[in-house]
This record gives C-alpha cells, structure tokens and sequence, in this order.
C-alpha cells in the first residue's frame, strides 16, 4: 500500500486481509530510489497507490516483481462540494489527474463493477502473516517485520483493556494525525479501533496544523494520538495558545516515537484536561509493550509498565543470558503475544533477537531489544539508552546507515558518519560528518542535494560537517555515538 491516511487505505488493506494476502504498507513519499528495494526484497505482487505515485510507480515497476498496480484518485471519498472544487483547482495541478497505462487498474472501478460480489474469504489462522511493517531493528538497516493476525488482535485487545477506565462506548473518536504505514497508526491507533468498535479520524496531513485543528473542532476527538514534535507545534500555535480551540472532548492523550519533556506534559494537560501517558513501543512487537497507567501514578523519566500478557526482562548487555535484579541497567526483552515472527527473509538478523529463555519453568521466546534500561521496584520501565543508533525525528525512524550509503556514493567524499542529535523541535535532527578524498571538493549543498534526491526529505541531514577524521573502533567502524556525542 502506497497511500496517506485514506479511506482507501482500509479499504485495500481490509480487502487484502479477507483475500490471505500480506499487506505491506509503505511511506508515500518514498523517493524512487527508495520505494524499489523493499517492492523487490517484499516479493510485492500488487500495489495500491495514489494517482500522484502512479509514475514513481511505474518507473521502478521493471526493476520488481510488480504484476498488479490499482491507482487511486485521493478526492474519491470527499464530499461532493470538496470534490467539485478539487476537480476544477486542484487535481491536475497537484498531479492527481492522470492516464493508465493499459492493464492496470482504477480502484474505484473495481469497487463499481465488483458491488455485490463477496469473495469466499481465505481460511486463516491467529499465527498466519498479516502485515509487513518497516524498522531498521538492531542492526539499522532497514527491513519487512513480519507480524501476524494474532499478534494484531492481541495489541488491540491489550490497549483496550489499559483504557478501560476512559473509554466508555463505541461513540468514542481516536484522531489519528500519524501515518498508517507507521506501527503507532497501524497497529496502535487501528488496532485499538478495531477491538473496541470505536471511530477513528483520519489526518492526512498533520504539518497542516489550521486543517488539524479544524478536525478536532468538527470531530471533538475522544482519544489524541501523537509524537513530541506534534504536542510542541500544536502548544505553539496561536489559536492554542490564545484558548480558541476546545480541547475539552479528549479524555486521553498518548505520546511515543522519543521523550516528552515534562514542561509540555503539563502545559498540554492543562490546556485539554486529558492525560498524556508515554508508552515504550517497537514495531519488533506490533506497537506499544509499557504505558503508564491512565489514571494511576505515573513517574518522571518512565515508560510506564507491562501491558497485559507482557513481560519485561533485563539481562545482562554483553551475552544477554543473565537476567538482572530491580534497577540494575541492562538490555530489555521482551516476551509478547504480539511479537513479531521475524524479519522477513533475513534469519540471521531473527535469529540474533529472538531468543529462548525460561519463564516460570517453561521455555518462552524473548525479543532482545537493542535499548538499555532498568524495571524499578515497582516495575515501572525506564529507557537509560539505546544500542542501536536509530534517529528519531519528527516522529519518523531513520537509519543512518541508508543516509551514509547515499552520501557515501558521492566521487568526493572518503568517509561518513551520521547520527542524530538533540533538536528542541524535532527531537532529533539527522547530522552528517564527512572526510573528503585527497584533492577533492564538494560543498555542504551539494551533499544535501544529493540526500533530496535520493531520500525522504525528513532524511535530508540538516547539517553536514567536514572533518579530516572520523572516530573509529579498532577494526575500523566509525563511532557513530563518538560523532553524537561531540555535536
């Protein structure tokens, strides 16, 4: 699935489920250079794709195993006003009016002359493969997370069951300003929806914070789903801050993607009158593993505690075979009904983080998660730090590695490092460090061209440094912490 938040997007992904097929959402502003390996490495089949992708699509289609591509018009689902004006101001201007090519096909024709027709759904099982979501794991290279059927009704029967005290009916509205090719919308947010019966709205577009707030006018959002980046922008915006919008309706808030300082914690609650609770989540495991509790107490620095079914280990961060006491720091891992199968075709990397441990005397499949950190006494999870060098911006995961791949093609550049650092807007802002070959020359435009062009914009480093070395280990790997922590 190659769509923003869409009708369409459930439609496919519903339809695609009934079918027995995988459904592998992807990021629609991947660049072409982007979208083609995991089309290749997923063994994709069909895709669904706005009419403003169509070409991207088209154009790296011979390089994959592509058979079906299924286009569709984003004003198909507007209201009729919306949808006139769209037709006559915007539809061609934003590239959304185009011609298929002969032997693919229009999604809403299909929906036209397929009315009335109801496929024998495919005899499934809780274990069989259902979604194949992107991370870059451990190792920081990106990869297909296989997650089942089971573990999907498992994470949404697990976050009804934390919100219980404030969800009360079906009437219930989740927002949804996060993407749905993101584990936090697409299991965390659709999920939650889907086990409680509960009404979800979507935002296609959450950097446009006048039509964002026009929506939590209109819809009075029961449940607020959100990244630091996004509570920051919405308390600096001038409606809010001057009390013109009414945040009454939202019993709850949930934050994730990286830390929620506690001056925006409080300034926000008290604004809306709803809680922020921060949980510790991975797309390895289908989403959210600790929340703080939504009424209980919740403490500075923690991501909370086990959701039900869960359990918290830490081990040891050399060998990961001894398990250690109540605040002792370690690496955490965890066993979940919700844990992913695996990564998809990459065994080695499954088998270096699902591993098998004993647990009240029977054998249990443990995910060890790459991140460091302590349970309290009272089994309250706190993240010390990560071991994996996964950049957290705006809200999106980034993985150096590809960032330093694409620099690294540059004639002029010898070495690289990327990493993220600390940005008081975005969390995170995605920093480059480079070593120019001898008798070279390239300038730091130049460099972030080249990112623009072959990656996501929120990929682009927003500085890049040049150094005449890099710090490195013995064996030659660049010290990508050494870079974060020199700024």
């Amino acid at each position: 699935l190659l769509l923003p938040n869409c009708p369409q997007f459930f439609i496919a992904e519903f339809g695609a489920w009934k079918l027995g097929a995988v459904v592998a959402p992807l990021n629609p502003i991947y660049t072409e250079h982007e979208l083609e390996g995991p089309l290749r490495d997923h063994a994709v089949e069909t895709i669904v794709t706005l009419t403003r992708f169509y070409p991207r699509v088209k154009t790296v289609q011979p390089r994959t195993g592509l058979r079906r591509v299924i286009a569709t018009n984003i004003k198909e689902y507007f209201p009729p006003l919306l949808r006139v004006l769209f037709t006559l101001l915007r539809e061609t201007r934003d590239g959304d009016r185009i011609r298929l090519t002969p032997g693919d096909h229009d999604f809403a024709h299909l929906l036209l002359v397929n009315r009335g027709h109801v496929p024998r759904p495919a005899a499934l099982a809780p274990a069989d493969p259902a979604v194949l979501l992107m991370s870059g794991g451990t190792t920081g290279t990106p990869k297909g997370v296989v997650g089942t059927h089971g573990a999907y009704v498992a994470a949404g029967l697990q976050i009804k069951a934390w919100n219980a005290s404030v969800s009360k009916s079906a009437d219930d509205v989740s927002l949804l300003p996060l993407p749905l090719f993101h584990v936090y919308g697409n299991v965390g947010v659709q999920a939650f929806g889907l086990m409680s019966g509960s009404e979800i709205a979507l935002v296609p577009n959450p950097r446009d914070l006048p039509d964002l707030l026009a929506t939590i006018r209109r819809v009075k959002p029961t449940f607020f789903n959100g990244v630091p980046t996004l509570y920051i922008a919405l308390l600096n915006h001038p409606d809010v801050g001057s009390g013109k919008v009414d945040f009454k309706s939202i019993r709850l808030c949930f934050s994730g993607a990286s830390p929620l300082l506690a001056d925006t914690k409080t300034r926000f609650e008290s604004i809306t009158g709803g809680r922020i609770v921060e949980g510790y989540s991975l797309t390895e495991a289908m989403m959210a593993l600790t929340v703080n509790p939504v009424k209980g107490p919740n403490k500075l620095g923690s991501v909370g505690m086990p959701l039900p079914d869960v359990f918290v280990r830490i081990f040891d961060g050399d060998e990961g075979t001894r398990e250690l006491p109540a605040n002792e720091v370690g690496e955490i891992a965890i066993a979940a009904p919700q844990v992913m199968v695996g990564y998809w075709n990459r065994p080695d990397e499954t088998a270096a983080v699902l591993r098998d441990h004993q647990l009240d005397g029977a054998t249990s499949r443990w995910l060890h998660t790459g991140d460091l950190g302590y349970l309290d006494d009272d089994g309250y999870l706190f993240i010390v730090d990560r071991k994996k060098d996964l950049i957290k911006t705006s809200g999106y995961q980034v993985w150096p590695r590809e960032i330093e791949e694409v620099l690294a093609s540059h004639p002029a550049v010898a070495e690289v490092g990327v990493a993220g650092v600390a940005d008081a807007a975005k969390g995170e802002a995605v920093k480059a460090w480079v070593v120019l070959r001898a008798g070279q020359a390239v300038t730091e435009a130049d460099l972030r061209a080249l990112c623009r062009e072959k990656l996501a914009p929120y990929k682009v480093p927003s500085k890049v440094e040049f150094r005449t070395d890099l710090p490195k280990t013995m064996v030659g790997k660049v010290l990508r912490r050494a870079l974060r922590d020199g700024g």
